[in-house]
């Protein structure tokens, strides 16, 4: 048989007392009295809108419309004494002189001046082509003006100034190898021994290129191609120096 259960009953609980949480203490500063103090003891000074020993601005004097607006200095007597200059143009009150005749004779005076005179020389024009417009020979650009100004020919400074800076620089290569030349006991060759060694050194070249002219059509073997590369090479090698001797005119060679 099942044990037989009571019922539960809330009804009459045992009372649970409350426990606060206990807070810890406010802190303050140490500072705090005598932050205090020196407040009561200037608070007195600025019941006035500032402290008591300045003096209150008049409420007369306030603050006025462009009164912050930089001013012109004031005017000069001398200014003031200057007459105005007199208009050229007449008043209302002012009437012309009446009856004046002159007894010029203009038409033979224009007549004797046109005759006398000059013709007028016809402006020099350019056409583009045959039916095209007509343009002025002046402001086209074909006129060469450029001819008849005073500098025109003329080298200019800095071209002249350049030049001379480039011998001077010239001047100061070939003493300081001619300096090392005597150091090192350099010798120079001559045209005739440059000429003579370029001569060789070309009838060098064209039997080589004779020798690699020969060479079959076909190279299947390994002494063919080491032969066709070492005349490569040397082909090679002989157009290097051709090169650097006909690029050079000046040739320094050490003396054995």
């Amino acid at each position: 048989m099942l044990a037989q259960r009571t019922p539960e009953i809330i009804h009459k609980l045992p009372p649970v007392e409350e426990k606060q949480p206990v807070k810890p203490p406010r802190y303050i500063s140490t500072f705090r009295p005598s932050v205090k103090r020196e407040a009561e003891k200037n608070k007195a000074q600025w019941k006035t809108i500032g402290p008591a020993k300045v003096a209150v601005p008049s409420p007369k004097k306030f603050l006025q419309k462009h009164s912050k607006e930089p001013k012109l200095p004031a005017r000069k007597k001398e200014q003031d004494s200057k007459k105005l200059p007199a208009l050229s143009v007449p008043r209302r009150t002012d009437r012309p002189v009446m009856g004046i005749q002159s007894k010029k004779n203009f038409i033979n005076t224009n007549a004797v001046a046109a005759i006398s005179g000059l013709p007028k020389k016809p402006q020099p024009i350019c056409v583009d082509r045959r039916q095209g417009d007509k343009y002025l020979l002046e402001t086209s650009g074909l006129v060469p003006k450029y001819i008849k100004k005073k500098d025109y020919g003329v080298i200019p400074k800095y071209i002249t100034q350049r030049n001379e800076d480039k011998k001077r620089a010239q001047k100061e290569y070939e003493a300081s190898i001619v300096e090392q030349l005597k150091k090192n006991a350099m010798k120079r060759l001559s045209d005739e021994e440059r000429s003579s060694l370029l001569q060789g050194l070309k009838k060098n070249w064209e039997e080589v290129y004779r020798d690699f002219q020969r060479l079959p059509v076909e190279i299947d073997t390994i002494p063919k191609k080491l032969y066709k590369e070492k005349l490569e090479l040397q082909m090679k090698q002989l157009e290097h120096d051709i090169e650097v001797i006909e690029k050079h005119k000046v040739i320094y060679i050490a003396n054995e």
